[in-house]
């Protein structure tokens, strides 16, 4: 049978871009992708890139007050959320050419419309237009998502954090995982009064419990208004802003809630089930270990497969898909020892297993300090960041590394890298500290704090 296309993607994420710019690039594949949205997908458009961006902007008003103390002459007239908000847009408008220019210069023709499944080889698109393609990968990501109660059509989500036409005064954010925490220090930063309801008993769960304590206790040192505990149980629009009731009872009035309580596969009203493609139980695509689904013209990657739902890890398994159907050279996606940042103020990196999951599995020593980094030190401030290693008792392997502090993430990008290669406490030992740093503590600590 003949195909129009050798592989048509659906979805223009990292993870879909990528995938189909090097399929037609370096294998001569004839390739077409189809986006109802923006280029770019949730990282660039409305996700790790505009937030990372504001996480920027909102840490300079600590800088300022560093500056100061450090001698600097400095008058800081507050944040102008519209100066700030239009550079954004228009550094997520050159990034959306960016992609958009690469998919050309690799060949793809792309069809900006949605796109579903009609058969194992045929997509459909709005007009109604059908394609054939001998490989069909998905990549559609996922979304945010509001619990239904009452007055819930009030809150945001994170999707429209970076387009409000004005910054709140008071915010309200509702969630506990990593989204929730970044945006709660990133208003915090900005100047809005800020408080943060988890209805757990401490944020960032799944995380190293020692890091995540740290980096809760720093967020209220900051001026973080968290309620651990509590939920909202309704909200409705009063003439002051949004009234808001809790599980514990207290009312209150802020003029924007936002949930981040949880994000869904994108995969509804594609044709997946009535094609025999299995979905899970958050309405994820089941996949094999080479992304491929249970109709073999099809594969899926990325956020809407909810395996580890982190842009590198899309484009990571776009490439191995390329690897796999096109270069014939099958190729797992390996999601083992992942480094992750957390771009809460302070930053969390982590790479390996938490101390409690490494303590499940088998006899470990943990190295661990705390201390009051020098810059802000001198500057008055009481910040505390954490060095921490998880180590096997029987192999001496590292099986954790966890990091609370300015700069986690570079940090953990190499420090990821020795974890990953089976690097042993005494690997860590025999490297030279850089001093002063704060990182140097990695490659110090020679007793453990404690066994399990």
């Amino acid at each position: 049978m003949d195909f129009d296309y050798d592989l048509f993607v659906i979805g223009a994420g990292s993870g879909g871009v990528r995938a189909a710019r090097v399929a037609a690039g370096e294998t001569g594949a004839k390739v077409a992708l189809a986006e109802e949205d923006r280029y770019g997908g949730t990282c660039v458009i409305r996700g790790c890139v505009p937030k990372k961006l504001m996480v920027f902007a909102s840490g300079y008003s600590t800088m300022c007050d560093d500056a100061m103390a450090y001698g600097w002459d400095i008058k800081v007239n507050g944040f102008d959320w519209h100066a700030f908000r239009a550079k954004l847009e228009a550094e997520l408008d050159r990034l959306e050419g960016v992609y958009r220019n690469l998919l050309a210069g690799s060949g793809v023709e792309t069809f900006d419309q949605r796109a579903k499944l009609v058969g194992p080889h045929t997509v459909e698109l709005t007009d109604g237009t059908r394609k054939t393609a001998k490989h069909i990968l998905i990549a559609t990501g996922g979304r945010p998502v509001v619990p239904d109660f009452p007055g819930s059509e009030l809150a945001i989500t994170s999707n429209d954090i970076f387009h409000l036409p004005e910054l709140p005064k008071r915010m309200l954010i509702v969630g506990g995982g990593y989204i929730a925490c970044e945006f709660a220090g990133i208003m915090n930063g900005l100047g809005v009064e800020t408080t943060q309801f988890y209805r757990g008993a401490q944020v960032l769960r799944g995380f190293d419990d020692e890091a995540r304590g740290l980096v809760s206790d720093e967020m209220v040192k900051s001026g973080i208004n968290l309620h651990l505990g509590s939920n909202v149980i309704e909200m409705r629009k009063v003439d002051d802003g949004i009234w808001v009731k809790a599980t514990n009872g207290s009312e209150h009035v802020f003029d924007q809630v936002m949930y981040a309580t949880g994000r869904a596969p994108n995969t509804g009203d594609m044709g997946l089930e009535e094609l025999g493609i299995e979905l899970g139980r958050k309405g994820q695509i089941v996949v094999d270990e080479y992304s491929q689904t249970k109709l073999p013209s099809v594969y899926a990657i990325g956020d809407v497969t909810d395996r580890v739902n982190l842009t590198p890890v899309a484009i990571r398994e776009g490439m191995a898909f390329v690897e796999t159907v096109f270069k014939a050279n099958p190729t797992p996606v390996d999601h083992a020892l992942i480094p992750t940042a957390i771009f809460t103020q302070p930053e969390m990196g982590t790479v390996g297993l938490s101390e409690e999951d490494a303590a499940e599995q088998e006899p470990i020593e943990v190295y661990a300090t705390s201390f009051k980094p020098m810059q802000q030190s001198f500057a008055g401030r009481t910040d505390r960041v954490l060095m921490k290693l998880i180590v096997s008792q029987a192999t001496r392997k590292v099986l954790g590394c966890h990091i609370v502090s300015p700069a986690a993430g570079e940090m953990i990008q190499l420090a990821g890298i020795a974890v990953k290669m089976g690097a042993t406490k005494e690997d860590f030992d025999r490297t030279v500290a850089v001093h002063p740093t704060i990182s140097e503590e990695l490659v110090t600590m020679r007793q453990p704090v404690r066994t399990a």
